[in-house]
């Protein structure tokens, strides 16, 4: 199903001359990643500088996670193995984030205790992630396990991730993520918990 947030509706019009050419949806995604890891090497540096620049290649990056799709919707190039491949690359540099800041806050207040709390982060960020798409799965309905709101999509917040770096609020950034980070991964589990398996269900 077609995306239709104010980021998918951005992404449609710059990523339309591309229908055609020899650019594939895949090639966006992987450029996805590499920026996306790209962005996390800088921020994991720690210094004021790298931080700015960071946070600028993420918000490329996040543009990339929608042009990718919808290169791939609006060109007929959507297959199983595109979306499994634009999916963990999502999951993988969302989570590495949050490892990343945590290792670039490490001469901070919080200390050597930045990395573990980064680690925990960026595990809840994956965790839900991971447990939203079995979720989804499960329902059978078509809907997101997070609805957005005022055309937005719940995961348009990784958006805010560059202008944060920019303003120097990653700190309270990575210690919010590890506590209501983890929160939501458990609130998305009980969820799910209690969402029976409609594919495995007889029919009515």
């Amino acid at each position: 199903m077609s995306g239709n947030s104010w980021t998918h509706r951005l992404a449609r019009p710059l990523i339309r001359p591309l229908i055609g050419t020899a650019v594939t949806p895949n090639h966006l995604t992987t450029l996805r990643l590499l920026t996306g890891l790209a962005a996390c090497a800088a921020l994991a540096l720690g210094d004021r500088s790298t931080e700015i620049w960071g946070g600028a290649i993420w918000v490329f990056s996040a543009f990339l996670d929608r042009a990718d799709g919808e290169l791939a919707r609006i060109s007929g190039q959507t297959s199983p193995w595109g979306h499994t491949y634009d999916y963990w690359s999502d999951v993988a540099t969302s989570g590495l984030f949050f490892v990343a800041i945590g290792i670039g806050l490490r001469s901070s207040m919080l200390g050597w205790w930045a990395i573990p709390m980064g680690l925990v982060a960026g595990a809840a960020v994956m965790a839900t992630s991971v447990i939203a798409e079995e979720l989804e799965q499960r329902d059978g309905l078509g809907k997101k396990a997070f609805s957005g709101i005022g055309g937005f999509d719940a995961d348009d917040v990784f958006y805010l991730f560059g202008p944060v770096a920019w303003l120097g609020l990653l700190l309270p950034l990575l210690v919010g993520t590890a506590i209501a980070g983890t929160a939501i991964a458990l609130l998305t589990w009980w969820r799910l918990l209690r969402t029976p398996n409609q594919s495995s269900l007889p029919p009515s």
